[in-house]
């Protein structure tokens, strides 16, 4: 049945459920203010001024993103399913044909956030959940996506995810049975080095679990198989979904040896950081002292760090200014033989400092280089990129800082693209799952020569997605 209880089950269903936008007052509430006071304790540790423009209001932004990402701490689901409800012809015992289309009822792909348990940090969720209709009893299809939703806006690891939405549609829609198929994607942590030292790092983990009920208790069963076939009309392939026995108890990868490794190499986390993240997941309504949770705290100001305001090297190999060591030996250069060369898909993580909430993607370099000039390296132009990202940051600063520098090494004429997903965009109530952002900066002559920026952005490969 999975990792829910009856018990804790009973407390769901009979408590009902309480929905809707943040009441009036929310800003006063002792859990807001305790969020803040505890942003601004993680701010300081960054070497951040919290008073400046851009950092003033972030500490309620954060408060606001957290208790609304985390909302299923304050929903329950008996309204969600019992008000949704309906009577359909089937067979009175035994399991019904939901109108006599068929046994199996299935909403795919079902887009939902929710926050790691183990590191704070976010992840997404393809969901896919079905159920076998039994005594003339089917339910609201959106009811399905609301109960999902209800127990992703809570501090999860994906099998108990799996575990809880399963059960709580079993005990609410009572069937024959329901199956719950998840695929999520977990951002990279904690060592950001590897996603630029190499090309072929994967910055996301990526895990398929699976959870069954009544006739999809057995994972043989032969339910799972129609289940799995109506996904692959989808092209979602879900035969080696984790079941709830698998060995595979870690998911995070902030538990993964490498990042135990790192971490020890970083030496212990700020204290008052830590105390400061254990007093933000008291008052999101979870208990810090939780076994899941008690490392919690460390790995999530590990992670901040990263982004800490200091002096990152930008390792710019010798390369000075105007552009001045990159002429040939003779020194000879040719001012009309001018080309376009570009660098695309430069890797780079950031962290918004509107919301401390992870923004990655990609960024797209264009310049114009002289004949006598040999292109810019791109381990260079990626040193350029990991500097910047490294900070707090907004994706407009972001551009720009990438372009000036570029072009304080080439001589000005510079355009810069970024493409980037923002977790901000998804974590808060608008809840654009799949959304991306592209900015650009032009200088020098790409500002004046639109067939110059044109040649350039048609060259950019339309590969980049969002998400995992």
């Amino acid at each position: 049945m999975g990792a829910l209880d009856e018990v804790h089950l009973d407390v769901e269903l009979e408590n009902g459920v309480k929905l809707g936008c943040i009441e009036l007052g929310f800003e006063e509430e002792p859990e807001t203010v305790a969020i803040k006071d505890a942003v601004k304790v993680l701010l300081h540790g960054l070497g951040e001024d919290i008073n400046r423009e851009g950092l003033r209001k972030t500490p309620l932004r954060v408060a606001k993103a957290l208790r609304e990402g985390t909302r299923g701490y304050r929903q329950t689901v008996k309204e969600i399913v019992q008000g949704a409800l309906f009577p359909e012809a089937g067979l009175d015992n035994g399991v019904g044909h939901a109108g006599g289309a068929g046994g199996l009822v299935i909403v795919r792909d079902l887009d939902l956030f929710s926050y790691c348990e183990s590191c704070l940090l976010p992840f997404q969720v393809k969901c896919h959940v079905g159920y076998v209709p039994s005594g003339q009893r089917v339910v609201g299809l959106s009811k399905l996506s609301r109960v999902a939703d209800v127990f992703a806006k809570r501090l999860q690891d994906p099998q108990r995810l799996a575990d809880e939405v399963c059960s709580a549609l079993h005990h609410g829609i009572k069937p024959a049975g329901v199956a719950v198929i998840l695929q999520c994607f977990h951002i990279h942590f904690p060592n950001l080095e590897p996603v630029f030292l190499d090309s072929n790092h994967q910055g996301w983990v990526k895990v398929l679990v699976s959870s069954g009920s009544g006739v999809f208790e057995n994972d043989n069963a032969e339910m799972w198989g129609d289940f799995l076939s109506l996904l692959k009309f989808k092209g979602i392939n879900a035969e080696k979904a984790c079941r709830r026995d698998s060995s595979n108890q870690c998911w995070c990868p902030s538990q993964s040896s490498s990042s135990e490794k790192t971490s020890s190499k970083n030496g212990a986390a700020n204290p008052g950081m830590v105390t400061a993240v254990a007093s933000i997941l008291r008052s999101l309504g979870e208990d810090p002292l939780r076994k899941e949770l008690l490392a919690t705290p460390c790995r999530f100001v590990k992670w901040l760090l990263n982004f800490q305001n200091n002096n990152l090297e930008m390792k710019l190999n010798g390369f000075a200014c105007g552009g001045m060591d990159l002429l040939k030996p003779n020194g000879e250069v040719t001012p009309n033989e001018k080309q376009i060369h570009s660098e695309l898909n430069l890797s780079f993580w950031s962290q918004c400092e509107h919301h401390l909430l992870p923004f990655h993607g990609v960024v797209h370099v264009g310049y114009f280089c002289t004949g006598g000039l040999n292109p810019i390296g791109k381990s260079l132009l990626q040193s350029i990129v990991h500097f910047y990202g490294c900070k707090l940051q907004v994706q407009e600063r972001l551009t720009r800082q990438i372009a000036e520098t570029v072009s304080s090494l080439l001589g000005g004429d510079v355009i810069v693209v970024v493409e980037a997903n923002h977790t901000c965009m998804i974590s808060r109530g608008i809840e654009k799952i799949g959304s991306s952002t592209a900015t650009i900066a032009v200088l020098g002559r790409f500002s004046t020569d639109p067939a110059a920026r044109s040649m350039f952005l048609q060259s950019i490969p339309n590969t980049y997605t969002t998400g995992g």
